[in-house]
């Protein structure tokens, strides 16, 4: 495999190209024999490459309709990720279902998902559902749909009840579980996984709720900014958190990849302060923010020539 070079062809936001198709990332494919290449929307699918491997974040039924023709001309073509599958973390109620069927091996860790409800443009009362379904406050109120654009990420914590009048259905409303102000986000490209650690919202103490505002409102609760990075208290925090074992990581993101059927996305996970081998996964998303990992060019040349193997390996059947 060494003498052959293989083509990867990719399509991405702009935004994304810049963030993930970065210099160091080009080099260090090409030096183990791929070649990233974009692809012209301007031009028919069929019409470029040839292409070992497509990788791509776009949706839109031109597009589904130009992959199919693609996949059909090109049988032993590696498609990274099916548009089906990706459109099913599009769904932030249904997203996390698969998770609740996940076997994971040991009597320690366990993992699962906060409760969570849906409520809709006509339902009657927010307070209600909520109740009916034994949620308590705070909650996390976040859009239905997750498609990684700015709306989708408009999330809020809802501390009382005077909080909901601030809401606008559709929108899942999830459990709030104090997790000690940190979380886990585990990267997942192929078999490679990698878990970083992140602030998250700090837990609320059960007292402290009448003092606080009835709705906080969030952009992005986990990212990070400049000025969080040079705070010595969330330094701390962070050096202190323990991480989960890897192996249980590695199981769960194992058996994510094969029941969502996807190579590239990763997940959010929390452990909880008051059962402290009790994982919670709140969020999956796909083609992360790979960059943002140190050293990321490694991982995902190795997942790179993952594929080209698995390209290899059609051919010869």
């Amino acid at each position: 495999m060494s003498e052959r070079r293989f083509r990867f062809g990719y399509v991405l936001a702009s935004k994304k190209v810049s963030s993930f198709i970065q210099h160091s990332l080009i080099k260090h494919a090409q030096e183990n024999g791929i070649d990233l290449v974009p692809i012209d929307l301007d031009k028919p699918l069929i019409e470029q490459g040839p292409f070992d491997c497509i990788f791509h974040k776009l949706y839109g039924p031109e597009w589904r309709k130009q992959l199919e023709e693609f996949a059909l001309q090109n049988p032993t073509a590696i498609i990274v990720d099916p548009i089906d599958a990706i459109e099913k973390l599009h769904n932030r109620l249904t997203m996390l279902d698969v998770v609740n069927e996940l076997k994971i091996a040991g009597d320690k860790e366990t993992i699962g998902i906060p409760i969570q409800i849906f409520v809709g443009e006509n339902s009657e009362s927010l307070l209600d559902a909520i109740t009916s379904q034994g949620l308590q406050f705070p909650v996390i109120a976040k859009p239905l749909i997750a498609n990684g654009s700015a709306d989708s990420h408009q999330m809020s914590l809802v501390l009382k009840p005077e909080g909901l009048e601030g809401l606008k259905p559709p929108i899942v409303l999830q459990e709030f579980v104090n997790h000690g102000g940190v979380i886990f986000k585990v990267y997942v490209a192929g078999e490679h996984v990698k878990c970083v650690k992140r602030r998250s919202l700090p837990d609320i103490p059960e007292e402290k709720l009448g003092m606080l505002e009835n709705l906080i409102s969030f952009s992005q609760i986990s990212n990070l900014t400049a000025q969080d990075q040079n705070d010595d208290s969330f330094a701390e925090l962070i050096e202190k958190a323990v991480m989960p074992p890897s192996r249980f990581v590695t199981d769960v993101a194992n058996q994510l990849r094969d029941a969502l059927k996807l190579h590239l996305f990763n997940f959010d996970m929390i452990r909880d302060e008051k059962v402290g081998n009790r994982y919670l996964v709140i969020d999956i998303n796909y083609f992360p923010g790979y960059a943002k990992m140190p050293n990321y060019e490694t991982m995902m040349t190795a997942f790179f020539l993952d594929i080209a193997r698995e390209k290899l390996n059609n051919e010869s059947r």
